[in-house]
């Protein structure tokens, strides 16, 4: 009994050895250190071995990946911030161009009803100059008003695209941690299967 509680003891501090060891040793891939997530996915799908359903992946890899994973969602955050913050302000900066707008209609509707001529500033001034004169500022409003709902439109859908690039990667990242517990499980199981098979020898 003492000899194989021996055996054991010799065994067991081998592979605590040898794996405090290869973990000191090891350095991480480039890719994981400076590619994007997609490729350090597609970088683990290429290198790691499935056994038994169940794909085996280095801690170091796992949390170097989860933390870069968590950055990129930070990053995500705060562009989407940026990008509504820039969106209030397109809303802002709209409703003041409509409200521009109707006054200068309503001064147009005003215009319309007076004689041919209208002083401005006690000059005399024909009517179809003066109106020209509004209807190109009215001209000029409505350009600025079509270029900032296009940056508006325009930052709205790279807003969507984000939160949807962000859910999908949240997704992801849900299903790899799930991905990667069951394989930690699986793999303390056999490490104590082997245990008993050792104590049983």
């Amino acid at each position: 009994m003492s000899q194989s509680k021996f055996r054991f003891a010799m065994i067991a501090a081998l592979i605590v050895f040898s794996t405090t060891r290869g973990i000191s040793q090891t350095v991480l891939p480039e890719i994981l250190v400076k590619g994007t997530i997609q490729g350090q996915m597609n970088y683990l799908e290429e290198k790691t071995r499935i056994y038994d359903e169940y794909r085996a992946i280095r801690e170091d890899m796992f949390q170097k990946i989860k933390n870069n994973s968590v950055d990129s969602l930070t990053k995500a955050k705060s562009k989407i911030s940026g990008f509504v913050k820039l969106t209030g302000n397109l809303n802002v900066r709209i409703d003041s161009l409509n409200s521009s707008l109707n006054v200068t209609k309503e001064e147009l509707k005003e215009i319309s009803r007076t004689k041919n001529s209208i002083s401005v500033i006690g000059i005399k001034i024909e009517k179809t100059v003066y109106n020209t004169i509004m209807w190109m500022i009215v001209a000029g409003l409505a350009f600025v008003l079509v270029i900032g709902f296009l940056i508006f439109k325009r930052n709205r859908t790279i807003t969507l695209n984000t939160k949807k690039e962000l859910k999908e990667l949240n997704e992801e990242f849900e299903a790899y941690r799930e991905k990667t517990r069951l394989d930690r499980e699986k793999m303390s199981m056999d490490h104590f299967k082997e245990i008993q098979k050792l104590r049983g020898i």
